[in-house]
């Protein structure tokens, strides 16, 4: 570990915090500590208090600080002070569990409090002196980045089965080697679980665990396990595995193409996935738009020419194009620093979209009625000319128009965009 819980400790507003609820005993719990000691950034700061809530509230008034009751019920306020929050919740006990929620009743022992927590790197605690307090080997864990259940995790599990999800998850941010054994088997023992949980908490979780460069081995195990059912679509940890290595060369990560590279085979599964996941709108249009720009790349075993490349700019944008690119890398299998690859996405960063230079009054001035045949009209001008390689020239343009109204029109059917081929 090479943090320094100094370092959280020092800062001013917190200090306030301790001093406002002075008198009572309070502690930083949880994910603060654990990332202060491991020396990485610090989101959230949450506070136990051997106190029932409404002390904390008269406490933190009398001091000056804004205290907002977010979650009385459970023991939880929020104090606000100098743009910080800090989330102070009183120690308690379960006292009745359903797997998704529980019935709590507030207690003084911190030991207690550690003990119904889920894993032992998240039940550390430091007070205003910065004593750590570890009741559980979380430190021991910690040192050496193992994700464990905190006694029984099949108990720990049936109290959320979210902790199925966040077991994984946690393993792929702070975890190395291989996953805890226990823990992983009570997780595939209680697999049905993960039906009881709502769609935006598997998505949420999903997309955490896709962030972080881990992922890609910890998914494999899930896919293995039978743990990603309810993605409603097949999965392809392989080709996921491939996109973390080239993502990883570039040192970047993309939680979403990461779910798409898992799990999105045509365009038809951004709408499977965004139902199955409570994917946003904006989520979902991605997926699709980069699944519409891999099917017309299907089967490459090298990185499109620069024709196909402008193609998909024109057609679907340079955001998807990027996508689709990666997508199809990782799918063929080329290395993360294959040249042809690396010089199409040049391509694509650098090379403006092409703008076409005609429009739909080109037709209508020749006669093509307002309609059906309008739009098919401008589909095969447009078709046109992509294939003669967007040329800019009044007079070949005027040629293309010409042809694209005097054909007749041609149907077509629905079809869903697909680019997969067998896994590997």
């Amino acid at each position: 570990m090479s943090g320094d819980i100094r370092l959280l400790l020092d800062r001013p507003a917190l200090k306030r915090v301790f001093a406002a609820l002075e008198g009572v005993e309070a502690r930083v719990v949880g994910g603060a500590v654990r990332n202060a000691l491991l020396g990485e950034p610090i989101a959230d700061i949450d506070l136990a208090v051997a106190a029932p809530p409404e002390i904390v509230v008269e406490k933190a008034e009398s001091a000056g600080l804004r205290a907002v009751p977010t979650g009385i019920e459970h023991g939880t306020v929020t104090l606000v002070l100098d743009g910080a929050h800090f989330e102070v919740t009183s120690l308690r006990e379960d006292v009745e569990t359903d797997g998704r929620r529980a019935k709590v009743r507030f207690g003084e022992d911190f030991a207690a409090d550690a003990q119904r927590r889920d894993f032992t790197i998240n039940a550390l605690s430091v007070d205003a002196r910065g004593e750590i307090y570890d009741y559980v080997g979380g430190l021991d864990d910690l040192a050496r980045r193992r994700v464990r259940f905190i006694g029984d995790p099949r108990r720990r599990i049936m109290e959320d089965y979210l902790r199925i999800l966040r077991f994984f998850r946690f393993s792929a941010c702070y975890g190395a080697g291989l996953l805890d054994a226990e823990g992983f088997a009570a997780c595939v023992a209680l697999r049905d679980g993960i039906a009881l949980l709502s769609r935006e908490r598997l998505g949420g979780e999903l997309l955490k665990t896709l962030s972080f460069p881990r992922s890609a081995a910890v998914i494999e195990t899930m896919s293995q396990a039978g743990l990603l059912a309810f993605l409603s679509v097949a999965p392809w940890p392989a080709r996921c595995r491939r996109l973390a290595a080239i993502l990883s060369a570039r040192n970047h990560s993309d939680a979403l193409l990461a779910l798409a590279a898992l799990a999105l085979h045509s365009a038809g599964d951004a709408e499977r996935l965004a139902e199955a996941l409570r994917l946003s709108r904006a989520q979902k249009r991605r997926l699709a738009d980069m699944a519409e720009a891999a099917a017309a790349w299907h089967g490459a075993s090298k990185a499109p020419a620069p024709a196909q490349l402008r193609e998909q700019l024109f057609l679907r944008g340079a955001s998807a194009a990027r996508d689709a690119l990666l997508l199809i890398q990782a799918e063929s299998a080329a290395a993360p620093d294959d040249r042809s690859f690396l010089a199409a996405e040049s391509f694509l960063r650098d090379t403006p979209a092409p703008k076409a230079p005609f429009a739909a009054v080109d037709l209508l001035t020749r006669g093509v009625r307002q309609g059906a045949g309008l739009g098919a009209a401008l589909k095969r001008l447009q078709a046109a000319w992509i294939r003669a390689g967007f040329p800019q020239d009044p007079k070949r343009v005027a040629a293309l128009i010409d042809a694209a109204c005097a054909q007749g029109p041609q149907e077509s059917g629905p079809q869903e965009s697909g680019w997969t081929r067998t896994q590997r």
